[in-house]
């Protein structure tokens, strides 16, 4: 339902613009700007029409009408543009049935959300994702018949440490590896990233604190905890803030998960706990005080982790960071306070603080359709009584040879998470959260990622076999 008065509230108001967006199936959000003269309550009951043949992996040309149905719930005031502008998200719309249109990742949220009411496992899960972003101040890239190149360059960036710069070279900057934690000078982007966190916390989005993170030019906020569908629309806003407020500071922030050779990469770790009634239902008596339930839903996300990299993990420098050296979580095992796992069980102050931290996903995910496989697995899950086996207290990252060949791992290139998700893809189906057609669209839009990178020359390439 509408809520008109909120409507008219806009409506009368001194906002100028309506600005309605959605997501496609590579997590990208896409908008068109409406003036408020031209808006009306049926903008809300009866959608806007698109060509859905323009958005990469949607519609045929021959049936490209589809609509965007915003959701004035989620209404915010933009703070970047010029002119007063509200913007909303839409879920994606067959025309004249007004269903879901199958390939929607916002729809498949709210299907999962409903999966797990309908299951009577438990009526809510909250999502805590730690989105880790680096901010350059130049970038240059080019992939042309005769030039294969990336440069980055920022000023916490090691290599400048000999440079000639003419305002001066001060030096602070951090060590590779060295970027956890320190204050400025050294970590140049504090007020950067309070602004980004302001900015966030004035969008009524509930923000925690922010950071600096291992690397250089590497950065982290924290948003609170939120339900499944919100915290999707929140990473949505997130990544929207971090990238035009960088902007705003004449630098660019970019969330591609190994952008930097040597170094740490950019993760998004996941902290997960489902509730019924009011309460956890991760909280327990069985190991770092979880639930027979919390194991279980460990235990399936194990058991269809390289199906979820495709969803989790879906871009080809996923992979380059998912590479021992690097606090890469590669690793299906558990443990408390263990950040070599790809789950861990981290401290929580009280009973209902209890969660579950998966680590090997990294912020290319579509929030969506991510945060919903994420959930299927976990579900299946409980459903199987799938059990992780036991937890492992120990240095994963210093194991023997002859213990780590017996610990499962997550994949190791895109085209064998694809693979694994074509092969893999029965719980994702239950409940009709996820379809066939979702799943083979997918799968053919990201397998030309792979084949765009299997056809193109690479500098390293030149390295090993120019003179050969």
């Amino acid at each position: 339902m509408v809520d008109l008065n909120k409507l008219t509230e806009y409506l009368e108001s001194d906002v100028e613009y309506f600005d309605f967006r959605f997501t496609d199936s590579t997590g990208v959000t896409h908008h068109v700007s409406e003036h408020s003269s031209s808006v009306s309550e049926s903008y809300f009951t009866n959608g806007v029409t698109f060509d859905g043949s323009s958005i990469n992996g949607w519609k045929d040309i021959h049936q490209s009408d589809t609509i965007m149905l915003p959701d004035l719930s989620t209404a915010v005031e933009d703070p970047f543009c010029a002119q007063k502008t509200v913007s909303i998200l839409c879920d994606v719309l067959e025309p004249g049935s007004l269903e879901a249109y199958s390939r929607d990742p916002r729809s498949t949220a709210k299907r999962a959300e409903q999966y797990l009411i309908d299951s009577g496992i438990g009526d809510c899960a909250y999502f805590a994702p730690e989105a880790e972003f680096f901010v350059f101040d130049s970038v240059r890239f080019a992939v042309s018949p005769n030039r294969i190149a990336a440069e980055v360059d920022g000023s916490e960036c090691p290599t400048n440490n000999w440079d000639e710069i003419e305002e001066g070279n001060l030096s602070h900057r951090p060590k590779r590896k060295g970027g956890y934690f320190p204050l400025p000078p050294v970590d140049t982007g504090h007020d950067m990233r309070s602004e980004m966190l302001s900015t966030l916390h004035r969008m009524g989005i509930k923000v925690e604190k922010h950071h600096h993170e291992v690397a250089p030019n590497q950065h982290e906020l924290a948003m609170s905890v939120s339900k499944l569908l919100q915290s999707c629309d929140n990473l949505q806003n997130y990544k929207y803030v971090v990238q035009n407020v960088a902007r705003a500071y004449g630098k660019t922030a970019t969330f591609m998960p190994k952008p930097v050779f040597e170094d740490n990469g950019s993760g998004m770790h996941l902290n997960i706990s489902l509730w019924k009634n009011g309460s956890s239902i991760f909280a327990g008596n069985s190991y770092g005080g979880l639930s027979d339930e919390a194991l279980y839903f460990i235990g399936g996300v194990f058991k269809h982790a390289r199906s979820l990299n495709a969803f989790t993990n879906p871009s080809t420098n996923s992979y380059k960071r998912l590479i021992p050296g690097y606090e890469a979580p590669v690793l299906l095992a558990y443990a408390m306070n263990n950040r070599s796992a790809s789950c861990r069980i981290p401290y929580a102050s009280s009973v209902n603080a209890k969660r579950v931290e998966f680590r090997f996903p990294d912020p290319t995910c579509n929030a969506y359709l991510g945060f919903s496989a994420v959930l299927m697995a976990g579900l299946d899950g409980i459903r199987n009584k799938i059990h992780p086996g036991e937890a492992m207290d120990k240095d994963l990252y210093s194991l023997p040879e002859s213990e780590l060949k017996n610990i499962p791992t997550v994949c190791k290139s895109l085209e064998e998470a694809l693979n694994a998700l074509n092969d893999d893809r029965k719980y994702l189906l239950e409940g009709g959260v996820f379809s066939d057609d979702l799943i083979d669209g997918y799968i053919q839009l990201k397998s030309a990622d792979v084949e765009a990178l299997n056809n193109t020359p690479h500098p390293v390439e030149f390295v090993n076999y120019f003179s050969s």
